[in-house]
């Protein structure tokens, strides 16, 4: 047998071999067995598996396998960790609304898409925050950005059916709200994680806290807890307490559908998430064990504070905003970003006040239905302590919704006979004389004869009408306001100079810009269109003694709940003397006491005012004031449809609408309201030398060609007049036409000759075309005008007359005035 090995069998080895001790080589006998089941030794002494062990994985392979995993997922995680940076945030996440505040602090309205005010974590109580800790993340404070454990044990019961769970601490949620999109996706996931992980790196845990809780969605359309507090409960975040804010930290859970208001078939769910969180909060030492079972489950409103544009929330946001943009506090870009919590100096009473006194004397006497000229009846108006130019209430339209122009600021219809004062102030102001040398008093004597051409204008002829084509005689300056005769003021501004009629208009506050405002006889007839607003800014300078400063409609500003932004200093100055300014405050009390603004009495104030109204009754004005407050209000009258001016001959069922109707009376309710409980205080007045006596009246009314003799005895005067001829128009209303633009007309008390005597249309204790019980006298008899001629147009500013008897009205009856 050859000694060389011979090919291994099946279940044969070959056992090492001896040392070779002879000649002949020994063989060993193999170790192997011949089953399938174990294992055995190979080639070189190597064992291996055989069998079912083949597939069950050794302890090196076992420990193999997890090293490299970890070192994959070590990998990953750093790979992971470098190529996730942390976004900028989204941009719904920084969207915020502008919040609009009244005086007092209370909500006015938000504008923005996003109901959103970020505010800071001292401004949001510790019961609510312990309330959205006990809700969401309890560990908050001491664990880690991310639980790896809530996020497999959320997962877990999702998949198992025992609900979709987030499984998210605070901070994930705030990364998602903040810097991601709500999307729920694998990518999201893993972008949140990391940013999660490198964001507590960089921010506090308070930090964190306050953008999540201003970040999160509470229903409502509140976002963040500050809007969540006003939509739910009408209060700030720092006023939330245990109950209330344990509500709106369960509707972090279910924001729409935990709205019991909304649904309240959910009201057993809400409940139990309710005492969840509330229970939560005992068990973290936050609400004491003692204190948790007195407290019961907080309802929310049904109705809050509105954020929306709509009533007069929408004209005050709007004005609100082109006064800091004109003023150059704010600019569009920073506004529209949002943020800012704006103070105005609007107060809350005042202004409901004044919607009120709207309503009860305008608004609810219009019958659209039946009369189409009342859809035309729009009003305007603004209020201004005299003193510090704050703009405490206004009155814009019916609804910011239903009618878009803020009728306040609006500078498009005339003022009428409103701009007279600031003639003779700018006459008193500038020691301005007649065309014979007289100076220019109350007291002083003009010729107020109809059609009278005005002397010494180098332009063309210019001789204006008054109301009703009535002529006065001599008369009075301080009986030519009472009955606002313009042919004594348009005299009165050649003698004073129109271009110092306009500047001394543009010192009290009428801008410089106002359509309409230049110099010539005509600026006395109220040609201008300035606004409610401008004119409560002018007659504020003549309250507060010819002391002006700028209005202001804002008392402060806040952005992000921290910066303070720096409004302009208010600067006053003397735009006229105060000699010039309280003697025109002393005739234009004549006015209310004596003349076209009777209604102004029920204000149970003394006061001073002036009616006006615009050409062919299209608005109509009045302008008054007490030493605390400033009232423009105005009634105009606009086509729906066309935006074009109309008449409002017939609306109300009144012959017209002037400014001693309803202008006064909304004026007379709204300052009583306003200044109720405020004590009664009179004017302090300086006067010009000679103006604290009082001329007797000295008016001889010539007639006028188109009175009426209708057997009347008492047909009081008018007030404003525009220089026209007037005729009936093809409709048989009356028509105007020639004469230059701008012509006025508004009615007065004054004393019609009829029968060769005259009567007294004047209130109680005042006597007939003069002041101070001064005795009226006699004019001479008129003419009977032929019936169904004239203007019909009666006693623009008097809302006793029953209007001229001819022309459109005929015999047409006043409807009574309302108590």
């Amino acid at each position: 047998m050859s000694d060389e090995p011979q090919p291994q069998q099946h279940g044969q080895g070959w056992a090492p071999r001896e040392p070779r001790t002879t000649g002949t080589p020994q063989r060993g006998t193999g170790t192997g067995t011949g089953s399938g089941s174990g294992s055995r030794t190979g080639a070189g002494g190597k064992r291996t598996r055989t069998g079912w062990r083949r597939y069950v994985p050794t302890w090196r392979m076992v420990l193999g396998g997890f090293l490299v995993a970890a070192l994959l997922l070590v990998g990953a995680f750093f790979l992971g960790y470098s190529l996730v940076h942390i976004p900028s945030a989204n941009a719904l996440a920084t969207q915020q609304a502008n919040v609009y505040l009244y005086a007092d602090g209370s909500v006015l309205a938000r504008d923005g898409e996003v109901n959103r005010e970020s505010v800071r974590l001292d401004r949001i109580s510790e019961e609510a925050q312990h309330a959205v800790l006990a809700a969401e993340d309890r560990d908050f404070y001491t664990e880690s950005a991310v639980d790896p454990q809530a996020m497999i044990r959320a997962a877990w019961n999702t998949a198992t059916g025992k609900g979709k769970q987030s499984g998210s601490t605070i901070t994930q949620q705030y990364v998602k709200n903040y810097y991601l999109r709500q999307e729920q996706t694998v990518t999201r996931k893993v972008k949140e994680f990391f940013i999660a992980i490198k964001l507590e790196r960089e921010q506090s845990k308070d930090e964190i806290l306050e953008g999540y809780l201003n970040t999160s969605y509470f229903g409502r359309n509140a976002y963040g807890i500050q809007a969540a507090a006003q939509a739910y409960y009408g209060i700030d975040a720092q006023d939330l307490d245990a109950p209330r804010a344990a509500y709106l930290a369960a509707l972090v859970n279910a924001p729409s559908q935990y709205d019991v208001i909304a649904h309240p078939e959910n009201r057993p769910a809400v409940e139990s998430r309710w005492n969840y969180v509330l229970d939560g909060m005992v068990q973290q030492g936050w609400l004491s064990e003692a204190e948790r079972p007195g407290l019961k489950f907080p309802e929310p409103k049904e109705t809050t504070t509105s954020t929306g544009m709509s009533g007069q929330h929408g004209y005050i946001v709007r004005t609100v905003k082109d006064h800091l943009v004109r003023n150059k506090i704010l600019d569009e870009e920073e506004l529209d970003v949002g943020g800012h919590r704006i103070t105005t100096t609007l107060h809350k009473d005042k202004q409901d006040a004044f919607v009120d006194a709207v309503n009860d004397n305008l608004i609810d006497r219009l019958d659209p239905e039946n009369r189409k000229v009342d859809t035309y009846v729009r009003a305007g108006g603004a209020a201004i302590d005299p003193r510090s130019g704050k703009v405490v209430a206004m009155y814009n339209g019916i609804d910011y919704v239903k009618q878009y122009t803020p009728n306040a600021t609006r500078r498009d219809y005339q003022v009428g006979s409103a701009f007279k004062p600031f003639v003779f102030a700018s006459a008193v102001e500038n020691r301005a004389t007649t065309q014979s040398g007289q100076p220019i008093t109350p007291n002083t004597v003009y010729d107020g004869t109809n059609e009278r051409t005005v002397q010494g204008w180098p332009g063309e002829r210019y001789a204006p009408a008054n109301e009703d084509d009535r002529s006065y005689g001599h008369i009075t300056v301080r009986e030519a306001t009472d009955k606002s005769v313009n042919a004594v003021y348009a005299q009165m501004a050649v003698d004073v100079g129109s271009d110092r009629v306009q500047q001394t208009a543009i010192d009290l506050g009428i801008p410089a810009t106002t359509p309409e405002l230049t110099p010539s006889p005509s600026i006395a007839l109220g040609v201008a269109t300035a606004s409610a607003l401008d004119m409560a800014v002018a007659y504020a300078t003549l309250a507060n003694h010819g002391e002006h400063g700028a209005y202001t409609l804002i008392e402060k500003i806040t952005k992000d709940g921290n910066k303070t932004v720096p409004l302009p200093e208010r600067k006053t100055r003397q735009a006229v003397s105060r000699e010039a300014a309280d003697t025109t405050t002393a005739v234009l009390r004549g006015v209310v006491q004596n003349g076209t603004a009777s209604a102004a009495q029920g204000a149970g104030r003394p006061a001073a005012g002036k009616t006006g109204t615009a050409e062919e009754d299209r608005a109509a004005w009045f302008a008054g004031y007490t030493p605390e407050l400033v009232t423009v209000v105005s009634v105009m009258g606009q086509d729906p449809v066309t935006a074009a001016q109309k008449e409002l001959y017939g609306a109300l069922g009144l012959p017209r609408i002037n400014g001693g109707g309803p202008p006064a009376e909304i004026w007379a309710q709204f300052t009583r309201e306003a200044l109720k409980g405020e004590p009664v205080s009179d004017f302090d007045l300086r006067l010009q030398r000679g103006a604290e006596h009082t001329a007797p009246p000295t008016a001889s009314a010539a007639p006028s060609s188109g009175d009426p003799d209708d057997g009347t005895s008492d047909t009081p005067g008018t007030d404003e007049n525009v220089d026209r001829n007037r005729e009936q128009d093809e409709n048989g209303e009356d028509g105007t036409e020639g004469g230059p633009r701008g012509r006025t007309d508004e009615g007065t008390t004054g004393d019609i000759p009829t029968g060769g005597g005259t009567s007294d249309s004047t209130p109680a204790g005042a006597t007939d075309g003069g002041t101070d019980g001064a005795n009226g006298t006699d004019g001479p008899d008129g003419p009977d005008g032929p019936a169904g001629t004239g203007t019909g147009r009666g006693d623009q500013d008097n809302p006793d007359d029953p209007g001229n008897r001819g022309g459109l009205t005929g015999h047409l009856q006043q409807s009574p005035r309302r108590p």
